[in-house]
């Protein structure tokens, strides 16, 4: 069995650690990496992992905020989407944003998902337990490019 990891790119701590206390009440037990950075998010997702297979070391769904420093969420996702290797991961917009126009964008760039962060802590988490089951549990992860 492969070992499924979440990745996780947000730059708000209380966020972060909103989702991390979310993942641990939920039972989610994958890996979380957190990346703060649009920049270091593409070059996680993009460059070479050091010393090991490329194909091994993408995540199996990608958490990803719209606001963050250096390069946007937008930009991100279009660069998982134009690149062969990572254009089939599951990527979930998961944002405070509410603006129709970060919604259709989203989907425009081929977002598997778009869910506006709730507020309420019990929401969150159970969003973020949602979030685990279906996309590490429930859902048939696409063939490797």
């Amino acid at each position: 069995m492969t070992h499924k990891k979440i990745l996780l790119i947000e730059d708000n701590p209380s966020d972060i650690e909103l989702a991390q206390r979310a993942l641990v009440k939920s039972r989610v037990a994958n890996e979380l990496v957190v990346i703060q950075d649009g920049q270091e998010a593409l070059d996680y997702l993009l460059g070479p992992p050091p010393g090991g297979d490329k194909l091994s070391e993408l995540p199996s769904v990608v958490l990803l905020d719209l606001k963050l420093p250096r390069v946007p969420g937008l930009e991100i996702l279009r660069a998982i989407r134009d690149n062969p290797r990572t254009r089939r991961m599951p990527v979930v917009i998961l944002t405070s944003s509410n603006e129709e126009h970060d919604l259709a964008a989203g989907y425009d760039l081929g977002v598997n998902s778009y869910i506006q962060k709730p507020v309420d802590f019990h929401q969150f988490a159970a969003a973020i337990q949602q979030l685990g089951l279906y996309w590490l549990i429930l859902n048939e992860a696409p063939p490797v490019a």
